[in-house]
């Protein structure tokens, strides 16, 4: 009797280990990077503007009554409420309706491209001005297997996929490190690209850093599926077991 009644606890005790527990092969960044080894970064990323950007564009000069024109506020600076700057929203042609100079295309510049551009159009009108330019909407969403997977904005213009993984508390044990897919927006059309982050070269990848909007999405591993598939099935038999249960209630009281 006390055979029969330790066997289903082993067996039960051996699914357990066999779906929870993960190869280190699995979960370890960059194995093949070599102790003190170092790596010169040659990934030439640079932060494009593009469609639907939110731009907050700051003029500033000696003289803060010329260039006042030049930096729209909305409300006024009366019972102590401060007027706030408006933004400048990247239409679908890729322009902004800038004051004074009227649209710009701005849409696949970078920060300092569109600084030079609009130092050139404000050289009638101003003499060395300080530009500031600032992405207002910069977002990244993180799904899948992590712990907070959510959608987090970026203060700054650039950051890496370790950095949003980092905001999404990390990969969890159950997902992959080796096929990270990253969607990413180019002005409506939508591109695939997926990194390994279980080898060093994934510093080298087109999506290490992340662009505006992107999303990154964590697969399970083989163990995060076969606890899935697990879930499920017993979900499954639960709900078939109180069926069966309530019937033979319902047929017990009636006799």
């Amino acid at each position: 009797m006390r055979r029969n009644f330790i066997t289903p606890i082993l067996v039960i005790f051996s699914v357990i280990c066999l779906t929870s527990c993960s190869s280190t092969k699995e979960v370890v960044y960059f194995q093949d990077a070599s102790q003190f080894e170092t790596l010169v970064e040659d990934n030439s990323f640079t932060t494009k503007f593009k469609v639907d950007d939110l731009l907050s564009i700051h003029i500033s000069t000696l003289d803060p009554e010329a260039s006042a024109p030049f930096n729209l506020l909305r409300g006024a600076e009366e019972g102590g409420f401060r007027a706030e700057q408006v933004n400048y929203l990247v239409d679908k042609d890729g322009e902004i309706d800038f004051p004074v100079i009227g649209k710009i295309k701005v849409a696949g510049l970078s920060p300092s491209e569109t600084r030079d551009l609009l130092r050139e159009k404000l050289k009638d009108y101003l003499k060395d001005p300080i530009i500031n330019i600032r992405i207002r909407n910069f977002t990244v969403t993180v799904l899948g297997a992590v712990n907070r997977p959510g959608t987090y904005r970026i203060d700054g213009e650039q950051t890496s996929i370790l950095e949003a993984l980092g905001l999404a508390g990390d990969i969890n044990i159950k997902g992959r490190r080796d096929n990270i897919m990253v969607i990413r927006d180019f002005n409506g059309t939508k591109v695939y690209n997926r990194i390994n982050l279980n080898g060093k070269n994934a510093l080298k990848s087109p999506v290490y850093y992340l662009t505006q909007n992107d999303v990154v999405y964590v697969e399970p591993n083989k163990s995060g599926k076969t606890q899935s598939s697990l879930d499920q099935r017993a979900s499954i038999a639960i709900s078939i077991a109180s069926i069966l249960i309530t019937s033979a209630v319902v047929i017990f009281t009636r006799n």
